[in-house]
């Protein structure tokens, strides 16, 4: 038996200001995070869902970046806001939001 059934890891890596790449942390990360952790509890999904941070996920140009396991499903641009819809649609409905999918081949393997 599992201990999760899904992980939800929100990229919380700190670059240098100024870097070209940019990166999630200035981008709210550790708030969408607690956002997260704090509803998926509110629910009683903590003890099937895990919030987690992580350091760099290589998404930057994208942040802020997560990504939910086992679908694999790389989101970027998340804010605290869409942090409800990702909850209801993906991790109850198992619909994943598609608005927020990284467009690219190598995150989402569904897209051109």
């Amino acid at each position: 038996m599992n201990r999760f059934n899904k992980h939800i890891f929100i990229c919380e890596n700190k670059r240098p200001d100024g870097h070209p790449r940019g990166c999630c942390a200035e981008k709210g990360s550790a708030e969408i995070r607690e956002h997260f952790k704090n509803r998926l509890k509110e629910l009683g999904l903590n003890s099937d869902v895990r919030a987690n941070s992580t350091g760099c996920l290589d998404a930057c140009e994208f942040g802020a970046s997560i990504v939910v396991y086992p679908e694999q499903v790389w989101y970027g641009a998340v804010t605290k806001e869409d942090v409800e819809e990702i909850i209801q649609s993906h991790i109850i409905k198992d619909i994943p939001v598609e608005r927020l999918k990284i467009i690219h081949p190598r995150y989402n393997k569904d897209v051109e």
